[in-house]
This record gives C-alpha cells, structure tokens and sequence, in this order.
C-alpha cells in the first residue's frame, strides 16, 4: 500500500511538472519536422491531401499559437479570442470561394505572419513592393499594423489579398493554378512561387533568393508541425 501511494505521488508529481514553452503554446504533441526535397510528388515523398490535418485539427492546434503570437514576435498586442475566430471565419470563407483549400491557406498564414493581425508591413529592398498583412501579400491594401482592435473586415482583406491576389500580384489562388500540378503536389508549387516569384518545378528547394525552405515548411505545417 504505502508502495502505491508513493508511485502514485511520483506519477502525479510528473503530469503536474511545467510543461516546455512550446508544449504550452501549443497544447498537443509536438511533431517533429522532416525535411521534403524535390518536386513535391508522392512519389518523392510528400504528403498527399489525405495526409493532411483536418481543418479542426489545424486551427485548434494554430490558434493556441495565435495567443501568443504578436508579442512573442514583437508585433504588439496578442490577438484576442474574437481576432482568432475572425482569421478562421475569413480563411475559411476566403478559400473555399476562391477554390483553395483553407488548411493550406492557414499555414501560409502562420508561416508568413505567426497568425499575427498585428504583423508589421515589409518591403522589397527596392522600396517598389509592399508585403503587407497575415499573408504578407503583393501591394495588398488590408493591414493592421499598429491596430487594436482589428476588425472583422480588415482581417478578411488581409485573407482576401493573399488568396485572391492584388492588382500588383498574384495570390495563393494564381500561383497554385499556374504549377499545373495537381493535387497536393500543385500546392506545394504553389507555395514555392508565392513565396519566391518563380519555381522550379523539378526541386521547390530552389529559393531564387526566398527561403528554401518554404514548401518543406508548408507541407509540415500540414501535417500538423508548428514552429
């Protein structure tokens, strides 16, 4: 008896220790990061859309990121419970309407912003391009830097200027078309081009001066990885 209420105490003093930083943050197991290389086929093992996370999944699993997100970045303000439900509403709505899947449309968002309402604009080193918003678009007109609250309809142009495209350039929506692949192979292309303004179709590692990275990180995002 007294050897069971001791190996009880020790169990329970375990599941009671601080969770790590990330575990916190993001409140499931965390998955560990592969590294994909080459065209973003099945064939060079990629995951397929049957692989990917199901939208609840995803967003619950981001949206205990979005908590935290602005000030862990130092973009401000955290976004509030109503933002958080604001950026699913939109990305949701957005997507479908444009015929893009709203999973891979959240992790452009967290992979370009954190989930960030407040996510400051960049500029090309040129001066010529602004990257505004949740998706950093080309040129979009929707952002709220410097902004609290923001609102419901400003985080859905924000949505809409990524996915949709600008006057000045092409949207998730343009960039996944234009692989010509299907499937999840064509939204990973598509992410290599929103991403970097080119792809190489035969190796989405090829950056053009971008991220390398950034398929690989898209289609882990999917999978349910969270940075």
């Amino acid at each position: 008896m007294f050897k069971s209420i001791a190996l009880i105490s020790m169990l329970v003093a375990s599941i009671s220790a601080t969770p790590t930083p990330v575990e916190s943050a993001v409140l499931a197991p965390r998955v560990a990061y592969k590294q994909f290389t080459g065209d973003g086929s099945k064939a060079a093992g990629w995951p397929v859309i049957a692989d990917w996370h199901t939208w609840d999944s995803l967003f619950k699993i981001n949206s205990a990121l979005m908590k935290t997100s602005c000030a862990n970045n130092g973009f401000g303000a955290n976004n509030s419970p109503t933002e958080i439900a604001n950026i699913g509403k939109a990305i949701q709505t957005v997507g479908k309407n444009n015929g893009v899947d709203p999973r891979f449309v959240l992790a452009v968002v967290m992979e370009e912003s954190a989930g960030c309402v407040r996510v400051p604009t960049t500029v090309s080193p040129d001066g010529t391009v602004r990257n505004p918003g949740l998706l950093q678009d080309h040129n979009g007109t929707g952002t709220c830097a410097n902004r609290n609250p923001c609102p419901a309809s400003e985080i859905t142009q924000m949505i809409k200027d990524g996915v949709h495209g600008t006057p000045s350039g092409d949207g998730l929506k343009q960039t996944v078309a234009s692989s010509h692949e299907a499937g999840a192979q064509g939204f990973y292309a598509g992410a290599r081009k929103y991403n970097s303004g080119s792809v190489n179709l035969n190796d989405l590692s090829v950056a053009f001066g971008a991220n390398p990275n950034y398929a690989s990180d898209i289609a882990n995002r999917l999978l349910g990885w969270t940075n």
